[in-house]
């Protein structure tokens, strides 16, 4: 049996999950409201303040859609509750950040200033000229406009110039060494 897949998801007071057919279930608490259609195999149910999620067989495709019908049900219950945040950070000479309205414009070294309209239902916000921060409910939606952020000037193994996570680490590379 699948770990994660066969373990209650928590809701907590404050959030009210509503299971539709064809397993469409809303999640509202107080950041907001998710909705997501999941594998209609799969059978969800309301035991108490807990959500359940069982699989009809062993079949591999089956094990498969259990844990992952679980985690996304409890992304969606912490999304409404706390909320998702992912923090960038702006490496080199001359790269920063800004926001005008709803428009984050970065200065990456190219030619001209690279404009980005910030996606419904998510925050960015800029913090000193080169952090940024996007907020939102949807762990999904913060996750891929992080990435299109990054994507725009990835770092580089040489001088660690570029986007790239709070938390991660860039593996430096040694540059080229001179003839003797």
């Amino acid at each position: 049996m699948s770990r994660i897949g066969r373990m209650p998801i928590a809701v907590p007071a404050g959030v009210t999950v509503d299971i539709a057919e064809n397993n469409s279930v809303t999640v509202k608490g107080p950041k907001g409201e998710l909705n997501r259609v999941l594998p209609s195999e799969m059978t969800i149910e309301m035991e108490g303040d807990t959500v359940v999620v069982k699989r009809p067989n062993d079949l591999k495709r089956m094990k498969s859609l259990h844990g992952l019908t679980r985690t996304l049900i409890n992304n969606m219950v912490i999304g409404v509750t706390e909320g998702y945040q992912k923090v960038l950070e702006i490496n080199g000479v001359g790269y920063r950040a800004a926001k005008q309205g709803n428009k984050l414009v970065l200065n990456l070294g190219y030619s001209h200033p690279v404009e980005m309209i910030d996606p419904e239902g998510l925050e960015v916000t800029v913090e000193d000229q080169n952090k940024i921060v996007v907020k939102g409910i949807d762990k999904e939606k913060v996750g891929q406009y992080a990435a299109e952020i990054r994507e725009k000037r990835a770092p580089e193994p040489y001088k660690g110039k570029g986007i790239k996570y709070a938390d991660e680490v860039i593996r430096r590379k040694v540059g080229k060494t001179g003839k003797k």
